[in-house]
């Protein structure tokens, strides 16, 4: 019997179940953004699978608005609610490497942080994101874009298996020879399918890179977007470098007169051997005088947590992307326009490339359907203070519009805003009409809407 009311549910729950007369309460409901401030009725703060069950079943059967939250990242707060149900993963981030086998599996609150330190200790990683506290299964199941993407795919093409629960309150493992229309459609889908309580990766020799961020001035911003443009075609797969924008911060590497200066960056990881890092950044040396940097052989954990600090948790933020196939001439013009105007520390464009072994797998092989973009995009504004909330968000979206015309209809749905619910069919592209079929199957009543939705 589904319990009715949320003092039944705690009868059934091994974790914690956290209403609003709770001292904990107005913590529990916290997500990352600070922008999103609501109230679920109850948190349920699983314990293990059998808990994340439960509350589906309690959800679904009194006609609750349910979310699902992992590492709580998702820029439009997803993860959270007005009067609903909150699954909360966070107490589940186990990790267990299997270093014979090169595997690793790992609960579905783990983030990325918890996974790095413990792969690390084997020599061992896959494709991760570029924020340490952003939960792994958010980012697998909308693509998995990182450092490593070009030279061992997304996130997701890593996946070996996951244990999923449906809408109707069943776990189901999904992997290539078990429920694999339901594995196709978690590599891609986002949240739409179910929630992921464990998933298994595979893993690859990555122990210390060749890491960091070059500064230029900001009036050599074409030139190195157009220098870019063409050396990231060929680059060695082991390449891991995108350009951004970044009001200097004041830290010791950069010249005290220059803090809060405007620049024009580049963020390279070199994975291969790192005693040939510095001979693979010359290139970056050479297109444009480095007006400060913060280079070197460093253990990979640490390039994941390295901007966790312009990123806290509670910071307000608004977010757009696109998927780009070609870095035209205009769209650099673009960016030269809309790119310095970005207004915190914490605001900024960067502009991953998806080539290399993110292109070696078909377009239908996963249900990531952007396999030929070159590029994704995110625009991103944060800070502190409400009052600049307008501001920053016109800033966004001004950028965004200007450089709409240069990129593809969709993009990565784990940039899009709460705002972007109509581009669903664009962001997730030409594998749409079978994961629509797919979303009919699994959850016809769409228990899982609170997130980038495929509206069955």
């Amino acid at each position: 019997m589904t319990a009715k009311t949320p003092s039944e549910l705690r009868d059934h729950i091994r974790g914690d179940v956290i209403t609003q007369s709770d001292n904990s309460y107005d913590e529990a409901r916290k997500v990352h953004n600070g922008m999103i401030d609501k109230r679920p009725v109850v948190i349920v703060r699983a314990a293990n699978t059998g808990d994340v069950m439960t509350t589906v079943n309690y959800a679904r059967d009194n006609g609750h608005e349910l979310s699902v939250r992992g590492g709580g990242h998702s820029g439009p707060g997803f993860g959270t609610n007005d009067g609903g149900v909150v699954i909360d993963l966070s107490h589940m981030r186990s990790v267990r490497v299997d270093p014979g086998a090169k595997t690793v599996r790992a609960e579905g609150g783990t983030t990325w942080g918890d996974f790095n330190s413990a792969t690390h200790a084997f020599g061992l990683a896959t494709t991760g994101g570029i924020i340490s506290t952003t939960g792994i299964a958010g980012l697998t199941l909308g693509g998995g874009i990182g450092y490593l993407s070009r030279g061992h795919g997304l996130s997701l093409d890593n996946l070996i298996s996951a244990d999923v629960v449906t809408a109707d309150g069943k776990m189901l493992i999904a992997s290539e020879d078990r429920n694999a229309d339901l594995f196709w459609a978690i590599r891609g889908g986002g949240g739409n399918f179910g929630i992921c309580t464990s998933l298994e990766y595979k893993l690859q020799p990555v122990e210390t890179v060749y890491w960091g961020p070059m500064f230029f001035e900001i009036e050599e911003t074409e030139t190195i977007f157009r220098f870019y443009r063409d050396y990231i075609k060929t680059a060695p797969r082991e390449m891991g470098a995108f350009p951004a924008f970044q009001i200097a911060p004041p830290l010791p590497f950069i010249p005290e007169d220059r803090h809060g200066d405007m620049f024009c960056a580049i963020v390279a990881c070199w994975s291969g051997d790192p005693s040939e890092g510095e001979k693979q950044f010359k290139a970056f040396h050479d297109v444009a005088e480095v007006k400060a940097e913060h280079v070197g052989p460093v253990p990979y954990p640490a390039i994941n947590a390295a901007f966790d600090g312009l990123f806290p948790t509670g910071i307000r933020q608004y977010w757009k992307g696109n998927f780009v196939k070609e870095l035209t001439d205009e769209a650099i013009a673009a960016h030269v326009q809309h790119g310095p105007n970005a207004p915190t520390v914490s605001s900024t464009m960067h502009l991953y490339p998806i080539n290399g072994a993110c292109q070696d797998v078909d377009a239908d092989a996963t249900a990531f359907g952007h396999r030929d973009a070159n590029f994704s995009m995110v625009v991103l504004a944060a800070s502190d203070d409400p009052a600049d909330d307008a501001a920053h968000t016109k800033w966004v979206r001004d950028y965004s519009d200007a450089v709409a015309p240069y990129s593809e209809p969709g993009g990565y749905i784990n940039f899009m805003d709460e705002d972007d619910a109509g581009r669903a069919q664009e962001n997730f592209g030409g594998n749409y009409g079978r994961l629509l079929k797919l979303k009919r199957q699994y959850d016809p009543d769409n228990l899982f809407h609170i997130n980038q939705n495929i509206a069955p």
